[in-house]
């Protein structure tokens, strides 16, 4: 296990030597859907940074240089139930890697719908994710990056978020336009790290499920924001990993929309490990899981050929 773990500081110290980043607002003023209350966001260092009650969301932007870029981005997702962020464990700390790889990591911090300022909280984390790859694609041309290879990774209830961006691109509430909303939505691919899925039955994260349309949500409201009844066949290609020792998101989450995919035609790779938990992030010391990163860079050489 040593020389993966030395690679990977390696990789990170190269990264944060030489890459470029960047802090851009995904909106001017107040964003939509929400109410200036005065509230503040909460920052907590608690082993990893847990964010809390995002009032202005933004992108962190890194930039691998231009020796090494490869024209793709990853627009991230971080996980943390709708509730927090895990911001650097599955947000930065994975831009900074990718960065090593060539390729521009940009990290969401997505505003969460348990915020007591936001008119309609059900809608805002899509709609912040619908700006965050618009933005990523009107900069594409100065941050080195082809808008057709602009791809999204989320961690668990970033990879609800992910899916839901990747099903629902296209959906749209009543707001004021400009001129951004005029580009695409729709990520180039997807990468769903023990993501939740469904919020039907027994393979529903009930916390995700709770805080983003409530305790009591009905049948339509749940069937919407379940990604394996929304997948077509322009929903773009995924690579699924989890643990089939998850305790937090059940391994069905990733099966199910896996099986949606793989009906409607759509190039999908899922990695299952035995082991690994929830949460694994790097997969550092974990055993096999260790691996995926490697497996993931394959699988994005092979679909953006």
């Amino acid at each position: 296990m040593k020389k993966p773990f030395l690679t990977l500081l390696f990789s990170l110290f190269t990264c944060m030597a030489f890459s470029q980043n960047h802090i851009l607002p995904l909106w001017s003023g107040t964003p939509p859907l929400q109410t200036d209350m005065g509230l503040e966001e909460e920052v907590r260092q608690e082993g990893i940074i847990r964010i809390a009650n995002v009032q202005k969301p933004t992108i962190e932007v890194y930039l691998p240089t231009k020796q090494i870029a490869t024209g793709k981005a990853v627009v991230i997702f971080p996980g943390g139930g709708y509730g927090i962020l895990a911001y650097d464990w599955e947000g930065t700390d994975f831009a900074k890697w990718l960065n090593a790889q060539g390729i521009a990591g940009i990290v969401v911090k997505y505003r969460l719908p348990i915020s007591k300022s936001l008119t309609d909280p059900k809608e805002v984390p899509l709609m912040d994710a619908q700006r965050a790859i618009r933005l990523v694609r009107q900069n594409a041309a100065a941050w080195n990056i082809d808008p057709a290879k602009v791809g999204v990774m989320g961690f668990s209830a970033g990879g609800h978020l992910a899916s839901t961006l990747s099903t629902q691109y296209n959906h749209e509430v009543n707001r004021p336009k400009d001129s951004i909303d005029a580009l695409s939505a729709r990520p180039d691919f997807s990468i769903l790290v023990y993501p939740v899925i469904s919020f039907r039955d027994a393979s529903a994260h009930s916390g995700s499920r709770k805080n983003l349309i409530g305790e009591n949500a009905n049948q339509e409201l749940m069937d919407r924001f379940s990604g394996e009844l929304n997948v077509n066949a322009e929903t773009p290609p995924t690579f699924l990993v989890h643990a089939q020792d998850d305790k937090g998101v059940p391994i069905e989450n990733s099966l199910l929309y896996y099986q949606a995919l793989h009906k409607n035609g759509v190039k999908a790779s899922l990695h299952i490990y035995p082991t690994g938990g929830h949460g694994f992030g790097f997969g550092l010391n974990k055993g096999a899981v260790e691996s995926w990163r490697e497996v993931l860079l394959a699988w994005i050489e092979e679909t953006l050929k």
